[in-house]
């Protein structure tokens, strides 16, 4: 006679099968350009995963531009345990790094126009050189943004 333990395991109830174990983390994938061709509608869906994303596992966002003065991130990371409070850190190479706290809706509504805008940030500046790299936005692992930031600071 079998216990209900071997026969539960004979059966295969313990074993996660292969196919259900992902190999890329649900939110590898958020990654975007600025300018894009994405509708207003799919903007907004693509934020909201994002802000779904970064309240329920450890990672946050990062806006990156490029310039002849160097390069502006903002970053976004979770404050509270609830995600309704997001820290919003802005880097600018001339100005060092400033931080706010903002609630969600603040950060949606952010992230939306700015994902949206039709053109580079850094084409917005008056200068001679040509930009040569979109503008980027991506999620990643909170510590890949905390070397960043030591990166950026070098």
């Amino acid at each position: 006679m079998t216990s209900e333990r071997q026969h539960s395991r004979d059966r295969g109830i313990d074993r996660v099968p292969a196919h259900r174990q992902p190999t890329e983390p649900p939110w590898s994938g958020l990654e975007l350009r600025v300018p894009n061709d994405r509708s207003r509608e799919s903007l907004i869906s693509f934020v909201e995963c994002v802000l779904v994303e970064l309240t329920h596992a450890d990672v946050g966002a990062e806006y990156r531009s490029s310039n002849v003065w160097g390069i502006k991130l903002t970053q976004y990371i979770v404050a509270d345990t609830v995600g309704e409070r997001f820290k919003k850190r802005h880097y600018d190479e001339r100005l060092g790094w400033h931080e706010q706290t903002l609630s969600r809706q603040d950060v949606r509504e952010e992230l939306i126009n700015r994902l949206a805008r039709p053109a580079s940030l850094a084409t917005n500046q008056s200068h001679p050189y040509p930009v040569e790299k979109p503008d980027t936005f991506r999620v990643k692992p909170t510590w890949q943004l905390r070397i960043d930031l030591w990166a950026s600071e070098r």
